[in-house]
């Protein structure tokens, strides 16, 4: 049985012998070759991978930020083709507005896309309210710290109600509890909402703690070397890092690394 079909949700994204390769000075540069996946309706998935195998640039292309070489991806059978309001992106960085207030920020793609604050401001606030920012509507970004800022950007791609949400390291410059308690959040979340999540990380145990599969990718050109199905109970608390089935998990990835001579704890 496929990880899809495990999973049980209807196909999403469909990823078919996607390359990207870049021309630089000193030649062509291929950062990936030959993908092939696919994400069910409602999946969490996470994608790790040594730096500079193509993660980002694979959900570049999934945003329709860069077109892809060979191969085509597509959302709910439509090639991307390009930006598309159904599709929200999380960075690593929030790349907040420091002259917009919380709420304003939240509300950014409803005033470039020009839906109607009106309508999605009472969506805002609930979203606001979903992830433990309530009272801090008229706050500045400066007046936050980093895992706020990063909530923000949650609320921020979520509030036109796209039909995925891709998630670039968004974690990956908080300090380490921080994260943790963001790890915990998301899958708060993600239990509430239901979004398929495509979830870009370099940590192995991030993957695992949040996804219903990790999928691993070997060093550039970067490929899909393995397609683990984590079948760990929901929702999960930080303590299951510390049983067996977690670790089991993380080794079996861990060696997949260790196997291609790259390695991302």
């Amino acid at each position: 049985m496929s990880a899809l079909a495990a999973a049980g949700g209807k196909e999403l994204i469909a990823i078919d012998h996607l390359s990207k390769t870049y021309l630089a000075r000193t030649g062509a540069v291929t950062a990936l070759d030959d993908i092939d996946f696919s994400v069910g309706e409602g999946q969490f998935v996470a994608i790790v991978g040594p730096s500079g195998c193509g993660k980002s640039t694979l959900l570049k292309i999934l945003a329709g930020l860069i077109p892809a070489s060979q191969g085509e991806a597509r959302l709910s059978g439509t090639p991307i083709a390009g930006p598309r309001r159904d599709i929200g992106v999380v960075f690593q960085s929030p790349v907040l507005f420091p002259w917009r207030t919380v709420l304003s920020n939240a509300l950014l793609p409803v005033d470039v896309q020009r839906l109607g604050r009106v309508q999605l401001n009472a969506a805002a606030m609930d979203l606001l309210a979903l992830v433990g920012l309530k009272g801090f509507e008229q706050r500045y970004p400066w007046e936050l710290s980093g895992g706020m800022q990063q909530r923000v950007a949650m609320v921020r791609a979520l509030i036109h109600n796209p039909a995925i949400l891709l998630m670039d390291e968004p974690f990956g410059a908080l300090d380490a509890m921080t994260r943790e308690q963001m790890n915990v959040e998301l899958q708060r979340i993600w239990l509430e909402r239901r979004k398929t999540v495509l979830f870009i990380t370099h940590s192995i145990a991030e993957a695992v703690f949040l996804a219903d599969r990790v999928l691993v990718m070997t060093p550039r050109p970067g490929r899909i070397m393995d397609d683990v199905l984590v079948e760990l109970p929901r929702p999960r608390n930080l303590e299951i890092m510390n049983t067996p089935a977690f670790g089991e998990y993380v080794q079996r990835i861990r060696v997949r690394f260790q196997a291609t001579g790259g390695l991302d704890a």
